[in-house]
């Protein structure tokens, strides 16, 4: 650096005004950085701080990770998550903590905020088409990337508001680091690196702050880091594409650029841009950043499109074009909302069997019990478990174990009536859920399955299998919205253990049991 740049940097590292990590957030840092750390070390670190491990767990139990199991402790978090993720959770948090709005600053702390989690969110999605990149060490990175931004407005305001007022009133083009060096002697590239260095944090994190404006300005040998130092390049285009006056410049340079570094198809883009809205909302909600309302990407091109066509044609051209861009933007409106149903479904479906998963089998339970409510009808459920299914594991390996699991999901909805709801309920437990369905019926449908799946010839093309369930039976007929869905499962589950018990291969309705019966049904 030269002297001016050295003298701007001493003043600003060296400024009380400077923010500094949280204590523990330090310590984290100093143990992961170790290569024989203790997970109870990290544990202990993290716990000290409580509100920070309830945001931790928060953010752990959402739909960001969609665990199937509920995590309560920090240790749960580490062990599941890995450390490399609760690290990154911690940084996020200690990050988005710098609240505070700079003093006699024209800075938009708000707006800063929402563009970062918008690199952020944009730099883990792109993590996921590369290998061997950590999308969560990527939203931390996409985070900070403008970090020397916020410094320079707390630690010299008036000098940037210099800076400022120039980005607002001049040229679009203008180059942002070439006007703070000039102005500042300084780029917020270099001076957030800096800051990077003097909180300890990685240097990949440097790497990535101080280039992502210019990636092939990165003079390093290290592979992994040019990768990190070219995903927040992107994220940065994909960032700029949202609040650019002339989005479709910025888009075709994302198309170019993510083809020449990583060799994006454009399907590829096309999808990851049609969805990045919803992913930033959700980022927004987990961390809780107020942000406005985020739109797709194809509609803010479409309309940038719409703006250029306005400016060539005539009143009577401009009129067809608007017709022809409104029909264009209500047919990516249907696309994008039937990926938005899609989307939904996945997040209902269960990967192997591709039949209803656990979440969406308490909905549908829900939702009819209310109607069975409503109509005073009749609401049964059927519990089904694999006889023996781990010997099936154990003997011949789990994708044996898969084939079954899915073979018996295509004979059971056979079985079932169209309107009747099968899931899997966790392992290799199934529940059908039959609306206005009585107990005798209920039986009869209970015993068709277990009959179904025992005559079923359950081959691979190698080796034949005969698959057996045991089935629990509970029906009801609720009155009133104090109705206990979770004891109504209960009692499926009674049922289902007391057809083990009775030898396997049967279904068993439960009913009120007598004292002298041990199993309670």
């Amino acid at each position: 650096m030269s002297k001016p740049q050295d003298e701007a940097l001493h003043h600003i590292l060296t400024s009380a005004q400077l923010p500094t990590l949280l204590t523990m957030a330090v310590r984290l840092l100093e143990l992961t950085s170790k290569e024989d750390v203790a997970l109870a070390d990290i544990v202990d670190c993290i716990a000290q701080d409580m509100a920070l491990s309830a945001k931790i767990l928060k953010v752990a139990n959402s739909s960001f990770y969609n665990f199937q199991q509920q995590i309560t402790t920090v240790s749960q978090a580490v062990t599941l998550l890995g450390i490399n993720a609760v690290r990154s959770l911690v940084l996020n948090f200690t990050f988005l903590s710098l609240d505070k709005q700079p003093e006699n600053s024209l800075f938009n702390l708000e707006m800063f905020w929402e563009r970062s989690l918008v690199g952020a969110t944009a730099a883990k999605m792109l993590a996921t088409h590369v290998p061997e990149v950590d999308p969560d060490t990527l939203f931390t990175i996409g985070l900070l990337q403008n970090i020397g931004q916020l410094i320079f407005a707390l630690t010299m305001p008036t000098r940037y508001n210099t800076v400022l007022e120039q980005l607002a009133t001049g040229d679009r083009d203008v180059d942002e680091t070439e006007l703070e060096e000039e102005v500042l002697a300084l780029s917020h590239t270099d001076l957030g690196a800096e800051v990077a260095k003097a909180w300890g944090l990685p240097s990949a994190i440097m790497a990535a702050i101080r280039h992502h404006h210019a990636p092939d300005t990165y003079a390093g040998n290290d592979p992994y880091e040019r990768k990190i130092v070219n995903i927040v390049f992107l994220s940065n285009l994909v960032t700029k594409i949202f609040y650019a006056y002339d989005p479709q410049r910025l888009y075709q340079q994302l198309h170019d650029q993510a083809d020449r570094l990583f060799g994006l198809n454009d399907p590829t883009l096309k999808n990851f841009l049609a969805i990045i809205h919803s992913e930033i909302a959700r980022s927004a909600h987990f961390f809780e950043v107020p942000i406005n309302s985020v739109r797709p990407v194809p509609e803010i091109i479409q309309e940038a499109n719409i703006r250029l066509s306005m400016l060539h044609h005539s009143y009577e051209e401009m009129h067809r074009e608007l017709i022809r861009a409104k029909q264009e933007l209500e047919a990516i409106r249907k696309q994008l909302t039937e990926k938005n149903l899609l989307l939904e479904r996945l997040v209902n479906i269960d990967g192997l069997t591709e039949i209803y998963n656990h979440r969406y089998f308490q909905t549908f339970l829900s939702s009819e019990i209310n109607r069975a409510i409503s109509k005073h009808g009749s609401l049964s459920i059927i519990l089904a478990d694999i006889d023996y299914f781990k010997q099936f594991n154990d003997d011949y390996g789990h994708q044996t174990g898969d084939f079954i699991l899915k073979e018996l999901c295509v004979v059971a909805k056979k079985a079932i009536r169209q309107y009747d709801l099968m899931a899997r309920y966790g392992g290799e437990e199934f529940v059908f859920v039959l609306p206005e369905t009585s107990c005798d019926t209920a039986m009869i449908v209970a015993h068709r399955l277990c009959h179904a799946i025992a005559e079923n010839d359950f081959t691979d093309g190698y080796r034949h299998f005969r698959v057996t369930v045991s089935l629990g039976v509970a029906s009801a007929a609720p009155v009133s919205t104090g109705f206990d869905q979770n004891e109504f499962i209960a009692q499926a589950d009674r049922a289902l253990y007391k057809a083990k018990h009775l030898g396997r291969n049967q279904a068993v309705l439960h009913q009120l049991a007598p004292p002298s019966d041990p199993l309670g049904l």
